[in-house]
């Protein structure tokens, strides 16, 4: 008897903890680094009380004013309003002695009409890390750590990235990291209908979110959008001799032959992470000291996703999502 209450009460610590992960949004920490601290905050806009959002905005703009001291955003993320950050994913990474906050991306999830359907894209967003630390290996956590966590929550169904972008070190980046990407400098490479269904959909409803004004055109057959500091994102703008340049030269002249740095144009990127992609973000990206990391929060999340539905499933006393208890006999007749 004592053993099938220990068996009994193990199994229900078990379903308490596994359902207590089953969040649907993301609020993950990691220590991807020694003595950093990566957090990853899905839809905070929604999920966050007033004073943890504040606080989050305030270490956004803190990095923000490190990395532009003479300019500032009122896009995006920086302005702190809800329903822009209950689209957004933000990775923030701080200091572990101090909680200082020192890099960040913010992805933002993009919904546009493919073959008449819904899509969801994701775009890779904004990231600033301050000048004090470049150099330590943020790059793969900043731009794909989230992407892959997405991916492989989703059941490793590919998904579709954007980027927006005039830095050669980011299009670099993308072009080797993801897969079906286009625009790239790599020979045979083209758009297909649906880089093109999806690039003209993100122009139509999505500019605010990577700061591009109503009067910025789009070069359809480029992938280029010109004029595009206008829409509170001025203060990114960079001439060709300031923006960070990738170790392969392709990329550098790919940029300066593609964009009007003076005008002010972006490209506008489209891939997908895959398996094949994830594979190449796990071989060249990820920081080495983060793979235990990532190997334990991917447990979790495939746990949350395959695991718990079952749990679900057998579970016929309570409502989860859309299953419903099974009504007993006994009670019907009562």
């Amino acid at each position: 008897m004592r053993i099938w209450t220990v068996l009994r009460r193990g199994y229900d610590y078990t379903v308490f903890w596994l359902k207590a992960l089953a969040q649907e949004d993301m609020n993950l920490t990691l220590r991807t680094h020694a003595g950093l601290r990566t957090r990853i905050i899905e839809g905070p806009g929604r999920t966050l009380d007033e004073a943890a959002l504040a606080a989050l905005v305030s270490d956004l703009r803190t990095v923000a004013a490190k990395t532009m001291p003479e300019g500032s955003l009122t896009y995006g993320i920086f302005s702190g309003d809800r329903g822009t950050l209950s689209r957004a994913i933000v990775t923030l990474v701080s200091e572990e002695a101090g909680g200082r906050p020192i890099a960040f991306n913010a992805l933002s999830v993009m919904e546009v009409v493919r073959d008449g359907e819904p899509q969801q894209v994701i775009h890779l967003g904004l990231v600033m890390v301050d000048p004090d630390v470049r150099g330590r290996g943020l790059s793969g956590v900043l731009y794909g750590l989230t992407t892959l966590l997405l991916f492989i929550r989703d059941g490793l169904r590919p998904k579709w990235i954007s980027n927006v972008t005039q830095v050669p070190a980011v299009v670099g980046m993308v072009c080797e990291t993801f897969s079906d990407v286009f625009p790239t400098p790599q020979q045979g490479a083209r758009s297909s209908f649906i880089h093109l269904q999806l690039a003209r959909g993100i122009m139509q409803a999505h500019r605010a979110v990577f700061g591009v004004g109503d009067d910025a055109s789009f070069d359809e057959a480029r992938f280029v959008i010109t004029n595009a500091y206008t829409g509170g994102s001025d203060a990114l703008k960079k001439t060709f001799e300031v923006a960070p340049r990738h170790r392969d030269q392709i990329y550098n002249d790919f940029c300066a032959r593609e964009l009007d740095y003076v005008r002010g144009d972006d490209l506008l990127q489209l891939g997908r992470i895959d398996l094949a992609a994830a594979r190449r973000y796990l071989l060249r990206e990820l920081p080495s000291g983060s793979l235990p990391a990532l190997l334990a929060t991917s447990t979790v999340l495939a746990l949350q996703r395959l695991i718990l539905p079952l749990l679900h499933w057998f579970d016929d006393t309570r409502t989860f999502g859309s299953l419903r208890p099974r009504v007993r006999a006994d009670k019907g007749a009562a």
